[in-house]
């Protein structure tokens, strides 16, 4: 098998976290980083501009591998889609660029967990130094970082209303979710600049790739397993194209994994780093025995909640037919227009229940009839309520097929096993309906096309849940870390029983949390920079003092 450079990190996987480190680590000349990724470079104008995000989720494509879930025990036996980046960028080039950090206490919980340097003001440095806020820095916010973040202009009338309604039904208006209170209704914050998706790719990656000399990116390189020698993680196996003669790359210092949470947990089982007799089962020869790597799988479950729209003010009526033929060319020349906007700027985090320390609920309102991750065409002006639940009880799994990288594997979020899980999901359709039902979107508001007027007990508004309930797209979890013996990674998110491999991305959450997982993402891997480079954690002493 041919030999091809070392380097000093190899990271595999340019989603949010791999372009974080990329652009860290190689912020100094005399360290060598390849990336590599299995995916292309993102110049697709669907990318760029904020409304190709409809396009590029409803199936498998370049930037989306388009993954299918095990048939589901408490859904009907259904098999969810779940969509996941592949390519520059990762799930940040697909995503709904909703920019949302969690609420603290998510992050404290950690450090109760016994994981020190993971409660809030431990992270909220790393947070404010990933972002640029159009709203300008202070306390909360960064003023200059590589990901540009903008306060929603609410340039329709339907994202105001919603707020009003929300108001009108009993809730806080909340300015900022990640402020100083998540709870409430208000307007979202977005990876858009200048009209522009802003992913990790075009914060972190696109501004350095072919400008530095120590950094090597191979797109389209399948990484089909990490080479562990006499107990240390030596390089890593790639294939350019599948039946290709693999070549192996070598690392001098760390092999780190940023595969995600659905495939670093495969890359790790097919090295032979798992759980030994399901590793033996496919016929891997098991190199390290961690049996909870590809366990602890955890996601928001969303239902949703869709009305016709009494005027032409959605984005359908945006885009109808021959329409859709100026926005293209309107945002080609302007980047303005509704190409421009990704239809969601408002939403809330609400309680299902008194006795919670935080919402348990996430709102997201697009102005759109959005069914089924929008492979269900509408032809007619709407809107659409999301509700996930935040801290789901239920717990799954990623494994193997098989032993071919290739395979996409077995995922099983074991959704709704919990019952505190299913009454989250059935009191979050009483509440959106509520929030829908004031004066304040009257003037909008057509009849409800989905649940219908007809579900209203628990069994029937259950059944709706089980037979339409899917991903929001926020899968963490499944190489946690952890203090404890059987956590695969500590708190530096070393791989236990491995010198020289990390896993930095989203399967190192020990718990799922309280909103979208991409900026929490990215924080992760500005911290773990500091960490692999052996830097003091960047301190924020108000923050702390506080």
């Amino acid at each position: 098998m041919p030999e091809r450079q070392e380097f000093d990190y190899i990271i595999v996987g340019a989603g949010s976290a791999g372009c974080v480190l990329a652009n860290r680590l190689s912020a100094d000349p005399d360290i060598r980083v390849c990336l590599v990724e299995a995916g292309k470079k993102d110049t697709s104008l669907l990318v760029r501009m904020p409304a190709g995000v409809g396009s590029l989720l409803k199936g498998e494509n370049d930037y989306n591998w388009g993954f299918e879930t095990e048939p589901q025990a408490h859904m009907n036996g259904r098999r969810l889609y779940w969509p996941r980046g592949r390519g520059w960028g990762g799930s940040s080039s697909i995503n709904g660029m909703v920019y949302i950090r969690g609420h603290a206490r998510d992050y404290d919980q950690w450090r109760q967990m016994g994981l020190e340097g993971w409660g809030f003001a431990d992270v909220l440095p790393y947070f404010r130094r990933s972002e640029t806020f159009d709203g300008g820095e202070d306390e909360f916010h960064g003023g200059d970082g590589p990901l540009h973040v903008s306060q929603s202009p609410l340039n329709a009338p339907l994202y105001d209303a919603f707020i009003e309604a929300g108001q009108q039904a009993g809730h806080a208006f909340t300015p900022d979710f990640n402020g100083a209170q998540q709870e409430g209704v208000g307007p979202y914050q977005r990876t858009i600049h200048k009209g522009e998706r802003w992913s990790a790719s075009f914060g972190y990656l696109r501004p350095i790739a072919g400008k530095r000399d120590n950094l090597t990116v191979i797109s389209t390189g399948l990484v089909t397993r990490v080479l562990v020698e006499d107990g240390r993680a030596r390089g890593v196996e790639i294939v350019e194209g599948k039946g290709r003669e693999p070549s192996r790359l070598r690392a001098a210092g760390e092999v780190i994994v940023c595969a995600g949470a659905v495939q670093s947990p495969q890359l790790l089982m097919l090295s032979g780093i798992g759980d030994p007799d399901t590793l033996k089962a496919h016929g891997i020869a098991p190199q390290v025995e961690s049996p909870d790597i590809g366990t602890n799988l955890q996601d928001h479950l969303d239902v949703i909640l869709v009305h016709e729209m009494t005027q032409k003010l959605s984005a359908y009526s945006q885009q109808a037919g021959l329409k859709k033929l100026g926005v293209g060319l309107r945002y080609l020349f302007s980047k303005s227009g509704p190409g421009a906007d990704n239809f969601l700027q408002a939403g809330a985090f609400l309680k299902s229940r008194e006795g919670l320390d935080r919402p348990d609920l996430q709102l997201h309102l697009v102005n759109a009839c959005m069914i089924d991750h929008g492979r269900v065409e509408v032809k007619k002006d709407g809107f659409t309520v999301h509700a996930c639940q935040l801290r789901p009880e239920s717990r799954g799994t990623v494994g193997l097929r098989s032993a071919d990288p290739f395979d996409h594997p077995a995922i099983d979020p074991n959704y709704l096993a919990a019952q505190e899980d299913r009454r989250a999901m059935r009191e979050s359709v009483r509440i959106m309906r509520e929030i829908c039902a004031q004066a304040g979107l009257a003037d909008l508001r057509g009849p409800e096309m989905l649940p219908g007027p007809d579900v209203q007990s628990d069994e029937q508004i259950d059944a709706y849940v089980r037979e339409t309930g899917e991903t929001i797209y926020h899968p963490v979890g499944t190489v946690r870390m952890g203090n404890d013996a059987r956590a695969p990674l500590d708190g530096a998110l070393r791989l236990r029983g491995v010198e020289g491999l990390r896993v930095v991305d989203a399967s190192v959450m020990p718990t799922l949390i309280g909103g979208n997982t991409n900026a929490p993402t990215i924080m992760i891997a500005e911290k773990a920079a500091d960490m692999i480079l052996g830097r003091p954690a960047v301190r924020d002493e108000a923050t702390l003092a506080a």
